[in-house]
């Protein structure tokens, strides 16, 4: 009887710190899976360091590396998604390259998924990290999870164990401009849930900026929400109450003759307030245009420069 294969999925951005250390403990894996045979995947995105030479050093001494690289850098969201086309295991691991989550808890997924659960999320009970890292993550899933999918594990989650069916699935959507982790839990199958505390990150330094933070969030809810679009009609509905009501006042006063001369400062503050409203549906708007250009294109999320396998 064949072994079945056991995927594991790494991007990697700017991690030549890490690589040293997170290639052997991933390869360390190899014993407590006797019964499968390991892949391991690693997606360059786009790295203006040594990581790529790093992990072509690793590919010299261990066949069962495939590296590939990407034109520039999408974004990690991209990069696991170019890297699914790639694996070919009966069921696919994704961890980040910094170690923060035990590849060693993927012996507990594995058990999940051979007893017929096809997701299996790794979950955070707490993290290792800045207090503002926290209220960050924190807020963005209690979000996620009121706003756009309900269910959505309070901790978050990126760190997975995917049926490849799946696999197969998330290749043929390809959706540009999304959480793959969200789209993950939404398509519904089988799910398994394994608690744990995300460590401190000991090398290297994080490249999760801000900005990359914004446009995560900006593009879950777009993807998987219609909160922005329901904000905005109930925004415009409560405006046009209150002016609807504000006018009936005016037009009482004035019969009642109680109309006194009104000051610019009020006309002035009411139409900055409802010019910054209409400004703020207006972008939420193009949020959401620009979204569907982008797909209508049929540009693709990423670019596979090279593959090392």
């Amino acid at each position: 009887m064949s072994k079945k294969t056991f995927s594991i999925l790494v991007p990697i951005y700017f991690n030549e710190l890490n690589i040293p250390y997170t290639v052997p403990r991933l390869q360390s894996l190899t014993e407590l899976f006797p019964s499968y045979d390991l892949e391991f995947v690693f997606v360059d995105d786009g790295s203006k360091d040594d990581s790529l030479k790093l992990l072509l050093e690793e590919r010299k001494k261990d066949a069962r590396i495939k590296v590939i690289k990407l034109s520039k850098n999408y974004g990690s969201m991209q990069a696991i998604q170019a890297g699914l086309n790639y694996v070919s295991g009966d069921c696919v691991g994704i961890i980040s390259a910094d170690l923060q989550d035990p590849p060693e808890l993927f012996k507990d997924m594995i058990k999940c998924w051979e007893r017929g659960k096809k997701v299996v999320m790794a979950t955070r009970t707490d993290r290792e990290e800045s207090f503002s890292q926290k209220l960050f993550s924190n807020t963005y899933y209690y979000l996620m999870d009121r706003f756009a999918i309900k269910g959505y594990p309070k901790g978050g989650f990126d760190f997975v164990l995917i049926d490849k069916q799946v696999v197969q699935e998330l290749v043929l959507i390809s959706e540009k401009n999304t959480n793959i982790m969200s789209l993950i839990f939404s398509l519904g199958h089988d799910q398994d849930f394994i608690p744990y505390i995300r460590q401190e990150r000991k090398h290297g330094k994080s490249r999760w900026t801000l900005s990359k933070k914004i446009k995560l969030f900006v593009d879950s809810f777009v993807s998987f929400s219609y909160a922005p679009i329901r904000f905005m009609t109930g925004i415009g509905f409560t405006v046009a109450l209150l002016s609807f009501i504000y006018a009936l006042f005016t037009i009482v006063a004035y019969i009642a003759g109680y109309v006194a001369v009104q000051g610019w400062t009020t006309i002035v503050a009411l139409i900055t307030l409802l010019q910054g409203i209409i400004m703020m549906m207006l972008g939420i708007i193009g949020e959401y245009l620009w979204r569907i250009l982008d797909e209508t294109r049929k540009k693709p999320g990423f670019i596979v420069d090279e593959v090392y396998e």
